[in-house]
Order: C-alpha cells, then sequence, then structure tokens
C-alpha cells in the first residue's frame, strides 16, 4: 500500500478554510482519483507536541493507493487542476511525501 500525505504548515500568517477542504477539494480529488483512489483520511491539527504549542501543521491530508505507478497515473492526469485549487482553501504551499505503508 502507498499513502501520499500532504501537509499544510501551520504559521502566524497561515490560512486553511477547512470547511472548503472538506466540502469542495477533497470530493474533487476523490472524482478525479476514481478507483485508483482507495481510501483518504484528513486531519486537523490542534496543538504542538508540547502543552501550549500550536500545531505545526494546519492539516495533514493522506491518500491511499496500491501502487506507486497508479498514484502517478492519478496525479499526473489531474495534478494541475488539483492545484490550481490551493488557493481557494489555503495559503500556504503544501508538502508532499510518499510512502510505502509498513504496518
Amino acid at each position: 500500500m502507498i499513502k501520499a500525505n500532504v501537509f499544510y504548515p501551520n504559521g502566524a500568517d497561515s490560512k486553511f478554510d477547512m470547511d472548503y477542504y472538506l466540502t469542495k477539494h477533497m470530493p474533487l480529488v476523490k472524482d478525479r482519483f476514481g478507483g485508483a483512489l482507495k481510501g483518504a483520511s484528513v486531519d486537523q491539527g490542534i496543538a504542538g507536541g508540547l502543552p501550549g504549542s500550536p500545531a505545526t501543521y494546519a492539516a495533514v491530508c493522506s491518500l491511499l493507493f496500491d501502487s506507486v505507478g497508479d498514484l502517478q497515473s492519478a496525479m499526473g492526469a489531474h495534478a494541475a487542476e488539483l492545484m490550481a485549487d490551493i488557493p481557494n482553501f489555503t495559503n500556504v504551499q503544501p508538502t508532499i511525501q510518499v510512502s510505502e505503508v509498513k504496518m
């Protein structure tokens, strides 16, 4: 199983519209990726590791695929459209990490 994590950094000047992300962007992602997408989750950051510290990330999205090839095909076909939607919900540049799920 392959997981693509999308990290949206949190900061003093960052904005993140979770409502838009959940009701507009994620349905777009699911529609465009279709059957290649095996699962998805969205986490909203609420705190850092130390008491009273802010969350490192405003949000983290995890997308599951059977293979890197499936991820690349889905992303390649729709990356431009999905990236163009980013300014509608945040003013930060996300970081993406692709991982192989081990457990």
